[in-house]
């Protein structure tokens, strides 16, 4: 059983004192491929320095929403210029936050817009965050869709016609542990939604999935994901994994 995990922080400090277990248990679960989306600049230097000779490692660059400030001015050509090489799948992670600072709202639609410009421009996926501004979110994505435009809606939690919207805008649903946590709900919104638009994620060191909630989470983890997805559609943990791991090497061009 081969298994993704199209969205993975190992290149934070959670993981400086234990990496190698981390791969091992990765590989013991048979999460083989490790997508890493970018914070900012200096994370994209970061997983640089990352490798490992059983697991294949991609990359990617931009800004997270979080990391907008008042005065930000994203460098455009410079994150053309990065994500154009071809070490580099995709573009991000962007998108919008208004959980945290609803100061920010115009500055984030703006770097957001630019990340859709450059994923356009390069023909790469770009990776959108999401929290508490899915309406506005999914109406750029909108106005930026010229028919070029793919992408994953990472952490997917939303309604199913929110769901359905965004796969008729292009793009895919990362589903991650809160598919597992009690009265989230996302369960029962996935059942409603097509499998071949959905890839399989751990956003870790964030959100471990049931019964390891509250633990710091590990690309090993997408197993529990992966079982639960499996149970929810009645379908076997092979197939799953078959359909999602299919699915990620074609939103990321490396099923040719």
């Amino acid at each position: 059983m081969e298994l993704a995990d199209t969205h993975c922080h190992l290149y934070l400090e959670d993981f400086r004192d234990d990496l190698s277990e981390v791969f091992s248990r990765s590989l013991e679960a048979g999460v083989s491929r490790i997508f890493l989306p970018a914070i900012d600049w200096a994370s994209v230097e970061a997983m640089q320095k990352l490798s490992h000779p059983s697991v294949e490692l991609y990359r990617m660059a931009g800004i997270h929403p979080c990391s907008v400030h008042e005065t930000f001015s994203l460098d455009e050509q410079l994150l053309y210029d990065t994500v154009y090489r071809s070490d580099f799948v995709a573009v991000g992670e962007t998108g919008l936050d208004y959980y945290w600072d609803k100061g920010k709202i115009e500055e984030q639609k703006k770097s957001l817009s630019a990340h859709c410009r450059v994923a356009k421009a390069v023909g790469k996926p770009v990776i959108l965050h999401n929290r508490e501004s899915t309406s506005d979110l999914l109406d750029l994505i909108e106005r930026e869709q010229d028919g070029s435009l793919t992408g994953i809606w990472h952490c997917f939690n939303g309604s199913v016609e929110e769901g359905e919207r965004a796969i008729d805008l292009g793009l895919h649903l990362g589903i991650g542990g809160v598919l597992t946590f009690r009265n989230a709900g996302v369960d029962q919104t996935v059942k409603e939604l097509p499998l071949d638009r959905m890839v399989l994620e751990s956003d870790a060191p964030y959100l471990a999935p049931a019964p390891n909630r509250g633990k710091r989470n590990e690309p090993a983890w997408v197993a529990i994901t992966a079982s639960k997805l499996a149970t929810v559609l009645k379908l076997s943990e092979d197939e799953i994994a078959e359909r999602t791991t299919k699915n990620t090497l074609s939103l990321f061009g490396l099923d040719t």
